[in-house]
């Protein structure tokens, strides 16, 4: 199957500090592909390089087979890239429609059908529509980070650690969501610390050690890898 996304041999420096090395990334239609890695492993430098914030100093980041990477982020979106930044950085001080409004900026015409396949996903969005963004829980702001990003109609999602400081119940249903966007036909590019919850959701996974992938292989094979499950599951060696 021909990859959607790919990334060939990406370095980034943040000055003289090397945050990628040599990054080999694909993601094909359809999937749901995790990124897993330690704090400071490089998995959000790769989602914004992916998205245009950060610029490689090497290698090539290609949608479709086009390379994207000296491309703006707001071009980048409209090719069909939707990133949802880790922290969720919605806007608190415009409501949670005004939010989602934002999120097809890029779009024209009417924007009702969109919004109401967000209600479908999310109901509670419907319910505090007119509330500003910063009145919302921790999980219904992921929830409206994830439904401004929709609203753009991705062909790939890029999604930063959507779990994070999020209660058990509230994570649980925002996998069953991100599983829902993929059935639907939204590619998915995950970096999640939940290990085992995203192996768990995804078809294949990488693993990023201090910049460089150091595993790569389907997500079945990864969870039953005793390398992963020490460093990653919280399991003890054998």
């Amino acid at each position: 199957m021909t990859a959607m996304l790919r990334l060939g041999g990406v370095d980034v420096r943040y000055g003289a500090i090397p945050a990628l090395r040599g990054v080999d990334i694909e993601v094909r239609e359809g999937e749901i592909v995790a990124l897993l890695g330690a704090n400071g492993a490089g998995k959000t430098t790769t989602l914004r390089t992916i998205s245009g914030l950060v610029r490689p100093a090497k290698g090539y980041v290609a949608l479709d087979g086009k390379r994207i990477d000296q491309v703006s982020p707001h071009r980048i979106v409209a090719l069909g890239i939707g990133h949802v930044p880790e922290g969720r950085r919605i806007f608190p001080r415009m409501t949670v429609l005004e939010n989602l409004e934002i999120g097809a900026y890029r779009r024209r015409g009417d924007l009702r059908s969109d919004l109401q396949h967000i209600f479908g996903l999310f109901p509670i969005l419907e319910q505090r529509r007119e509330q500003n963004g910063g009145t919302l829980s921790g999980g219904e702001q992921q929830m409206l980070a994830i439904g401004r990003a929709l609203m753009s109609r991705p062909q790939l999602l890029l999604l930063d650690e959507p779990s994070m400081g999020l209660a058990p119940l509230v994570v649980e249903a925002i996998f069953d969501i991100i599983e829902r966007i993929r059935d639907e036909g939204t590619t998915i590019l995950l970096v999640e610390q939940n290990a085992a919850q995203a192996l768990q959701l995804a078809d294949r996974g990488y693993v990023l050690e201090n910049g460089s992938v150091v595993m790569a292989d389907d997500a079945e094979a990864l969870l039953g890898d005793e390398r992963v499950r020490v460093a990653y599951l919280g399991e003890g060696a054998a």
